[in-house]
């Protein structure tokens, strides 16, 4: 798959504070490329600088192969987490003001966007001034002006905040169409759920510094827990006797007579070898492995602990 945007080890520092510190990812064209990391990771520098809004210390920025150049906005879409739109215009008018300003023609932007308008139910609002608008039609809006002039990269800067559910799958809908249609999509967002539905590739920032990137369905297998959900029935050994060192109960409870027990392999033994040490031993009544989330593995990385190694009480065993 070729590579529409390259940032090439990209430092970034202001007066007391490192931002971003040698920072490179490869956004994939055609993919939805999830940025995540925590608030104050450098995720919103690092957006910055590929707008051209601020220049990097140190780094580069490659567009489809050229350096990063002021020409290359017309090619960028931008939605920013701080939105806002000119409260006193009308919406049509001010809508096609900043379709204007992206390179289109007037009288080509109004097609375009009547078509956009409709999509979203926005067409009896035309002529209403934006301050009539709810705080999710602005967005609406604010997201129809991002993407209109069909730009090689979008970039959205957690586009579902302040959205309801049903506003957030037809986004959710629209964002896949357009990665359908061609376009190249930076996702930053601190919504896991949604980058297991939408996102193809990830990186991960945390102070500063890029921790992970790769495929969302690689990074899962590369972070598999090794943690198993097991029913057991007829114990005939205590699991903190039966089990030895390869292994290390996380979570047990009895409940109508059954085991439930959250069982680690913790060294380099299989599966098989967990089973032969319990099945002489009880019935077993199930036995699946956990697989992390993406939250999850977001988690583990920035602090060094998967959420679903806790035991009832919060610890570690």
């Amino acid at each position: 798959m070729n590579t529409l945007l390259r940032a090439e080890n990209i430092t970034k520092e202001y007066a007391n504070h490192r931002a971003l510190s040698d920072v490179s990812i490869h956004v994939p064209e055609q993919s939805i490329f999830g940025l995540l990391g925590p608030n104050g990771a450098g995720k919103t520098t690092l957006i910055r600088i590929i707008n051209q809004i601020i220049g990097p210390d140190k780094g580069v920025i490659y567009l489809g192969g050229e350096k990063l150049k002021p020409k290359h906005v017309q090619q960028i879409g931008y939605l920013p987490e701080e939105r806002g739109l000119y409260k006193k215009m009308k919406v049509g008018e001010q809508a096609v003001y900043l379709a204007q300003l992206k390179g289109l023609k007037a009288a080509d932007a109004k097609i375009i966007l009547k078509k956009w308008f409709e999509k979203f139910d926005l067409m009896p609002w035309w002529n209403k001034k934006v301050e009539e608008l709810s705080k999710g039609m602005a967005q609406k809006i604010q997201f129809i002006i991002t993407v209109l002039h069909q730009p090689r990269l979008l970039i959205f800067d957690e586009p579902f905040s302040g959205f309801d559910p049903i506003n957030v799958n037809l986004l959710k809908e629209e964002i896949l169409k357009l990665r359908e249609n061609g376009a190249t999509i930076i996702f930053s967002t601190h919504n896991m759920g949604s980058v297991e539905e939408l996102c193809d590739h990830i990186a991960l920032i945390n102070k500063s510094e890029k921790i992970l990137e790769g495929t969302v369905n690689q990074i899962k297998k590369d972070h598999a827990s090794r943690i198993y959900e097991t029913e057991l029935n007829n114990l005939k050994t205590p699991l903190h006797k039966l089990l030895d060192q390869r292994f290390s109960i996380i979570k047990e409870k009895t409940q109508n007579g059954l085991i439930n027990a959250r069982i680690k392999i913790v060294d380099n033994s299989s599966t098989n070898e967990l089973l032969q040490t319990i099945l002489p031993q009880a019935e077993l009544i199930s036995f699946r492995e956990i697989t992390p989330s993406m939250n999850d593995i977001f988690i583990k990385q920035v602090t060094g602990k998967f959420p679903i190694e806790q035991n009832s009480n919060g610890n570690n065993q």
